[in-house]
């Protein structure tokens, strides 16, 4: 395929134009979405990203697509696969990833909830935060929440990213004990009358409690790449104020 430069845009002849500043200027990086292209496309994509911005995020990667990607670029980028978040992260090997400051917790409500939570994780990881995430918390057992809700408030998180299905009653739950914003995140967990995340994305709509915000169902993507923009925010003005202080 050939390339050609725009400015900020790469042009991949074809099919693409990746804006490979985007972090620069949204304070979210462009992210890959394998769904809907080519195995080559997706390559394609990754590398030219990677080289350019150092880091590269590729989300829904089938596994198929995940040893294209391996057998294509591994000798030349490092390569993290997550097999539970359906993700891999391209890096170019001179790069270092350093953290921002900014902090966020998960909470995902039981474990079928878990592959949008650890693409929420993976997501702010990127983007240089720190995540405290605990999993298989919801309200059937509602008991194990408390020790993990503890941990996450004692971090001083910034946002906190609550994933579920079935009713999707976690997050409003979340957001009543926590001084911080929660993103609440249905899954396609559930059957039946309402099922496959929208009777959980109506119980998240329909909250009674202010603070939390919802985004569709099983954007684990969105939800971690707004934790993380919210409290990267949270840390630079945090670092702003002790340089002004001193």
């Amino acid at each position: 395929m050939q390339n050609h430069h725009t400015g900020n845009i790469e042009i991949i002849e074809g099919f693409a134009r990746l804006d490979v500043n985007r972090a620069d200027r949204t304070g979210i990086p462009e992210a890959v979405l394998a769904e809907g292209k080519t195995h080559d496309q997706v390559v394609a994509a990754v590398q030219r990203i990677a080289e350019k911005s150092g880091i590269a995020l590729a989300t829904r990667v089938s596994d198929e697509c995940a040893h294209v990607i391996e057998n294509s670029l591994g000798r030349i980028l490092r390569l993290n696969r997550n097999r539970i978040a359906r993700t891999i992260v391209a890096s170019r090997p001179d790069f270092e990833m350093k953290e921002t400051g900014g902090k966020i917790g998960i909470l995902a409500a039981g474990t079928s909830d878990v592959p949008a939570a650890e693409e929420a994780k993976v997501t702010a990881e990127v983007m240089g935060c720190r995540v405290f995430a605990h999993y298989d918390v919801g309200i059937a057992g509602i008991h194990r929440l408390m020790e993990p809700l503890k941990e996450i408030v004692e971090h001083e998180v910034s946002a906190v990213v609550v994933v579920a299905g079935m009713e999707g009653a976690l997050p409003s739950v979340v957001r009543g004990l926590v001084p911080v914003p929660v993103i609440g995140v249905p899954t396609s967990t559930g059957y039946g009358y309402g099922g496959k995340g929208e009777a959980a994305l109506m119980t998240m709509l329909q909250s009674c409690a202010p603070g939390l915000t919802v985004v569709n169902i099983d954007n684990g993507f969105g939800a971690g790449a707004t934790a993380a923009l919210i409290a990267n925010h949270v840390a630079r003005a945090n670092s702003s104020e002790k340089q002004h202080r001193t």
